[in-house]
């Protein structure tokens, strides 16, 4: 069977336009996940959805290790993965694309790691380059090949939501090296570089922080930038095997999982 590889969708994206897929829940030991497998010539690709096909899941809700583990059970190892976001910096307007590269976490309250000490082990998983560079490097060079403009680096900072930010916070986040700001992107990526996947993002910016430009408003008129990431996320799983990453990299193993876990 071809390796499988999945597209996680965030706020607007809640399907791979041209795509037939089956929707199928998999039950996971964190509880159950809905995804959506491609059919035929796409039987290589998993869509998940994390708000769900409706968009009723908020931010702090989301079972974040379930929609891992669930892609991980389905035999997943490269994840493209969505987010729609706020920009922090005059350089990225909105409907700009952002390669990410770094986060800054601050949210609160979530499950936010598969090691747990006892059976689950404890594993202090390292991070120092959290979202796959050489999947990053791909999109990239693909999206410069086919004429889509994409910012090369950016941090990602992740509050906890539902909630927008104060204008306050914004200021903050920005002079904290910010880029872009969602409420979705953690403990996303770290759980996936727990299960050793290679998992790069890439932000949509939809609006400008708060205080930036006055009122908040959500931009407009997205489509096509979002077609264009999905055809080009498309493009980059399906490419041939990537160069060197510190994704499989173990971490610093403290007490070993149990066989099976996480």
């Amino acid at each position: 069977m071809t390796q499988r590889t999945a597209i996680i969708g965030g706020t607007g994206v809640y399907q791979l336009p041209g795509v037939e897929v089956e929707r199928r829940v998999v039950e996971t030991p964190y509880g159950e996940a809905l995804v959506f497998l491609g059919l035929g010539e796409a039987q290589d690709l998993v869509f998940l959805p994390r708000h769900g096909p409706d968009h009723t899941l908020p931010p702090h809700r989301i079972n974040y290790r379930a929609n891992l583990k669930a892609l991980h059970l389905l035999g997943v190892r490269r994840v493209m993965a969505a987010f729609a976001v706020g920009s922090l910096q005059p350089d990225i307007p909105p409907r700009s694309l952002v390669a990410l590269d770094q986060f800054l976490d601050f949210t609160h309250g979530r499950e936010a790691t598969f090691f747990e000490g006892g059976e689950a082990g404890l594993v202090h998983v390292e991070v120092t380059e959290p979202y796959c560079p050489a999947l990053r490097a791909r999109f990239l060079e693909l999206a410069a090949a086919g004429g889509v403009a994409v910012q090369p680096q950016g941090t990602y900072v992740c509050t906890n939501g539902p909630r927008f930010e104060s204008a306050a916070e914004v200021r903050m986040y920005a002079q904290l090296g910010g880029d872009v700001v969602g409420m979705t992107g953690l403990p996303e990526v770290v759980l996936a570089r727990e299960l050793r996947m290679h998992y790069a993002g890439v932000a949509l910016s939809i609006n400008w922080g708060a205080g930036i430009q006055g009122a908040l408003e959500i931009e407009q008129g997205l489509e096509a930038r979002r077609a264009a990431m999905l055809r080009i996320f498309i493009e980059t799983l399906r490419s041939p095997p990537l160069g060197a990453c510190p994704c499989e990299g173990a971490g610093f193993v403290m007490h070993p999982p149990a066989e099976g876990r996480p």
